[in-house]
C-alpha cells in the first residue's frame, strides 16, 4: 500500500529498522521485523547504507521481506550522495520486482569519497523518483539540519522538496514535542502542506543521547537530563528513563494531532512493544 493512501486516511503508526551490519545476520533482522509486525505497523522502513552493493541489497532484501509477508508495508531508505542515476535505477529497479514502492529520498551523510554525482540533493532524487511513479518521502528537521545556518533557510529547502513532489515528511528525532509544534507552524506559514510524521527515539543510555545530540544536533532538554541523573549508574534504570520518556512523547503528540508516529526502535522489539502498548492504553491505537 502507498504511504501517501495511509496518511490520507489516519494518523500513521511505524517502526525504523536498520539492516545487518556486524554481527547481524539477515535471518536476525527478518525476525526483527517478524517482531515489529506483530504490533501492526502501517509500515516498516528500512534504513540504507551507501558505499557497497552488500549494503544495497541487505535493504533490499529486508524491504522484500517486509513487502512480501503482507503484514505490513515497506518504506525503503535511498540515499544519493556518491550514487549515479544507473546506481538509483538499479535499486528502485529491485525493490519494484518485488513490490516495494515507497521509498525515503535522502541526501546521506558526507564522507570521503562520497561525492554528488547526478544528485547534489534530496530534491534531486525525490524530483528523480517521482517521475517513476513512486510515492517518495523525505527527511525534516524540527531543530533545522545541523549543516543549515538557520531553520528558516532549512524549511526553505522543505518548499524545494515538496516542489519536487515529497508525499510526506519524517522528522528527525527530538526530545522537546513543543520544538515540533513550532516547527509544524513555521511549515504551515511557508504552505508546506505535505503531512509531516514525527521521528522519536527512545534514548537508552548517558552515552547514546550524546551521540543524539552530537551527530543530529537534538537539544537535551532539562527533563531529560534530571531523569537521566534520578536513573544513576544503571544501564536498565537509564533505559526505563528513556522509554518511559518517549512513552509520554508519543502520547501527547497523537493527542496533539499529529500526521503520523515513527518510533526508530533501533532494532530493538521490546521498544517497538513499549511505543504500541503505551499509546493502545490511550486510546490511540488499536490492541
Amino acid at each position: 500500500m502507498r504511504i501517501d493512501s495511509i496518511l490520507r486516511s489516519k494518523q500513521s503508526f511505524s517502526f525504523e529498522i536498520f539492516p545487518p551490519r556486524g554481527d547481524l545476520s539477515v535471518e536476525q533482522a527478518r525476525g526483527i521485523a517478524n517482531e515489529m509486525e506483530k504490533c501492526r505497523p502501517d509500515w516498516i522502513s528500512v534504513t540504507f547504507s551507501a558505499g557497497g552493493s552488500g549494503n544495497s541489497q541487505n535493504t533490499v532484501e529486508i524491504a522484500r521481506d517486509i513487502q512480501e509477508a503482507g503484514k505490513t508495508t515497506a518504506l525503503a531508505h535511498l540515499t544519493c550522495l556518491g550514487s549515479s542515476k544507473a546506481d538509483v535505477d538499479s535499486i528502485v529497479d529491485r525493490l519494484e520486482s518485488h513490490g516495494v514502492e515507497n521509498i525515503l529520498a535522502l541526501r546521506g551523510d558526507r564522507a570521503p569519497g562520497r561525492e554528488a554525482s547526478d544528485f547534489h540533493h534530496a530534491s534531486d532524487l525525490i524530483a528523480y523518483l517521482r517521475q517513476r511513479g513512486l510515492c517518495v518521502g523525505g527527511a525534516c528537521y524540527p531543530e533545522g539540519h545541523v549543516e543549515c545556518e538557520s531553520l528558516k533557510t532549512d524549511i526553505e529547502n522543505l518548499k524545494l522538496k515538496q516542489d519536487a513532489g515529497v508525499d510526506f515528511l519524517v522528522t528527525q528525532l527530538f526530545f522537546r514535542n513543543e520544538d515540533f509544534y513550532r516547527f509544524r507552524e513555521k511549515c504551515t506559514r511557508a504552505r508546506i502542506k505535505v503531512p509531516i510524521i514525527c521521528g522519536i527515539m527512545p534514548f537508552t543510555s548517558v552515552n547514546q543521547i550524546q551521540r543524539m545530540a552530537f551527530n543530529c544536533g537534538a537539544s537535551i532538554p532539562a527533563a531529560v537530563v534530571k531523569r537521566l541523573v534520578r536513573a544513576g549508574d544503571s544501564p536498565e534504570a537509564q533505559r526505563v528513563a528513556g522509554v518511559e520518556y518517549a512513552c509520554e512523547q508519543l502520547e501527547d503528540l497523537a493527542r496533539n494531532g499529529v500526521d503520523g508516529i515513527h518510533v526508530y526502535s533501533m532494532n530493538k522489539p521490546e521498544i517497538a512493544r513499549a511505543a504500541h502498548e503505551c499509546l493502545v492504553a490511550a486510546g490511540y491505537l488499536e490492541a
